[in-house]
């Protein structure tokens, strides 16, 4: 139980003796003691004051005797003005360094039997070209999410649905069988997401001239984007991939099997997994028998032109098509599929959708397209809508070719960290193969932590110099104090310093008490995190920490403390400090070297 819980309690134990009224934990107001003031807990007591009949200052007087003398882990108080500031022992802190010492999962919760099961939808790439910089932050985001909902006690599926069929799928075959020769990534030396993305570039070029040619013969611009060579060749892929035409699957196996392995090692380098993943071919056919079922009912309607439609003007929403005049499906129909077909093979008690907040509407629609169709679950998707990323050159755009692809950005870091490291002089003494680990790390974590430090629902500009600064709230400068923090820990070892967690001393300094506050505070920035699906907590929490080990670190001597239980206290204070930080750190996906 946190400190703060236990002065709460015992904060409504004092108004019940001391003014015989009841109160509720809203009623209490506990948070920790400015810096400026002495103390450690401080309770607000201008909500008891109609209960007391009494000033502020008296009110506080009497809540602070009550405690001191009720409550054992409160060792004295003082007051200023409302604010009734309490000093919590000495013993109740080296409990808290004793827990975190020595329980591996301090600030985690255990999920058992009646854990609820929470499905976390990430990813969900297009097959038609590499994954790129916006789903970097996807996919950091959602599994981070994923590991943050876990330590909160709960059971995780961590699927992803691929969008490997569709009008833009065709695009890039169409300009494949028109332009690729019979390129392979084999023969061409690419990666296969980069080969396909490729020819969806290719596409676009075309079909853009294509329309300008259309235009110029008099044409509008919307009946030259319907009439383009290329489009309605693509469209009639789609229609024979529908129907099942041989070549046509042949073809799309083909390419979708290159792209799934580019997808593979993006995936790895990032260090993200799913559990299960869904395809768009498998689920928009349960999709179209659902729409179908609806139109049946009398849930949807359908036009002159045989499209089917969803009238949502009743839920201040729109019209929305859900199956072609052609009879081909789109997205909203595949979503009500993948959404069924999850249902069924898992019991799932929460859906979220990691998407975009370009998406916004998309979800809105899909959760009452769910409940017309009779889904008592469908109203409780949950849309984990997060902000777009750009960088300082600006927006990026898939089919102009303008996107900055993951994989060349992760390249990137790591030569940057490479570059960095080396002026510093911070890896001088590993080998070769250790300093390319640790270069490694050391990029991946300056991307990951300066993605997941923002507010998830804000848009970000990505920065990948400044994200690599290992000074400030950095990833670098978070791994550079946990490598410090082993790198004493290897020294104490070396001298042959036994490590023992049972503590010989009775007084602590501030500093200590503010990095053991700092400490205590990891399980409620673990289960804030969770209820708001915010891997930004967790990171900005680490930072905190970082910082108020650092300067414990300037001010007290550790290794070269002459007194033996003093010198022990802080080796056990700075190992629990470094299992916190890599806790923390794991659960945004961050890797913590060694040594730096």
């Amino acid at each position: 139980m946190s400190i703060e819980t236990i002065i709460q309690k015992a904060t409504i134990e004092a108004v019940k003796t001391l003014y015989g009224a009841e109160v509720n934990e809203n009623q209490v107001q506990v948070q920790n003691t400015r810096k400026e003031v002495e103390g450690d807990i401080t309770i607000v007591v201008f909500p008891f004051l109609r209960l007391s009949k009494k000033s502020p200052e008296l009110t506080a007087e009497d809540l602070g005797t009550y405690l001191t003398e009720n409550v054992d882990l409160v060792d004295s108080y003082n007051v200023i003005k409302g604010f009734l500031n309490l000093e919590i022992s000495t013993s109740y802190w080296l409990n808290v360094l004793n827990t975190s010492y020595t329980n591996d999962r301090f600030g985690f919760k255990q999920a058992d039997e009646n854990s609820k099961l929470v499905m976390i939808e990430y990813s969900s790439p297009n097959t038609n070209k590499p994954l790129h910089l916006g789903h970097i932050r996807n996919n950091l985001l959602g599994y981070s999410i994923a590991e943050i909902v876990k330590a909160n006690g709960n059971k995780v599926v961590k699927t992803n649905i691929v969008n490997d069929r569709g009008i833009h799928i065709c695009k890039s075959m169409y300009a494949w069988q028109q332009w690729g020769n019979g390129e392979t990534p084999e023969s061409s030396g690419l990666k296969g997401d980069h080969l396909v993305g490729k020819y969806y570039v290719e596409f676009d070029k075309h079909y853009k001239s294509e329309i300008a040619e259309l235009t110029e013969k008099g044409l509008s611009k919307e009946e030259a984007e319907t009439q383009a060579l290329s489009i309605i060749a693509a469209r009639d892929l789609l229609r024979k991939w529908e129907a099942k035409d041989e070549q046509t699957v042949e073809l799309w196996k083909t390419m979708n099997e290159w792209v799934y392995a580019g997808f593979d090692v993006t995936y790895k380098t990032l260090g993200v997994d799913f559990d299960k993943i869904y395809y768009e071919s498998d689920t928009y056919l349960i999709g179209k028998d659902e729409v179908l079922r609806g139109l049946k009912e009398g849930v949807f309607y359908q036009k002159d032109d045989n499209s089917v439609w969803a009238d949502l003007s009743g839920e201040g929403l729109d019209q929305k098509i859900l199956l072609r005049s052609d009879g081909t499906s789109v997205y909203m129909t595949q979503d009500i599929g993948t959404a069924k077909m999850r249902f069924n093979d898992f019991t799932i008690d929460k859906m979220v959708y990691v998407v975009g907040n370009e998406q916004n509407y998309h979800f809105q629609v899909l959760a009452n397209l769910l409940d017309k169709l009779g889904y008592a679950w469908g109203k409780d998707l949950y849309h984990f809508s997060y902000g777009m990323v750009e960088l300082p050159s600006g927006k990026m755009k898939s089919r102009e070719g303008t996107v900055v692809d993951a994989d060349d950005l992760v390249e990137g870091m790591v030569k940057v960290a490479r570059e960095m490291s080396t002026e510093l002089g911070k890896l001088d003494s590993l080998t070769e193969q250790e300093a390319q680990e640790t270069y490694r790390m050391i990029a991946l974590g300056a991307l990951k932590y300066f993605i997941l430090k923002v507010d998830p629902r804000k848009n970000m500009m990505f920065n990948p110099e400044e994200s690599i600064d290992f000074n400030g709230n950095t990833g670098p400068f978070v791994q550079y104090t946990y490598a410090r923090i082993q790198s004493v820990l290897r020294k104490a070892a070396d001298k042959n310093i036994v490590v023992n967690p049972e503590q010989n001393i009775t007084d602590i300094s501030a500093k200590e008490k503010d990095l053991l506050k700092r400490i205590s505070l990891f399980p409620a920035a673990v289960k804030e995190a969770g209820d708001n699906y915010s891997p930004a907590i967790i990171a900005n929490y680490c930072y905190e920490l970082v910082k108020e080990f650092n300067q414990f670190y300037h001010d007290h001597h550790i290794l070269g403390e002459p007194n033996a239980d003093v010198m022990n206290f802080r080796l056990v204070l700075a190992s629990a400090v470094g299992k916190v930080i890599q806790k923390g750190m794991n659960l945004l996906g961050v890797e913590m070297p060694e040594r730096m």
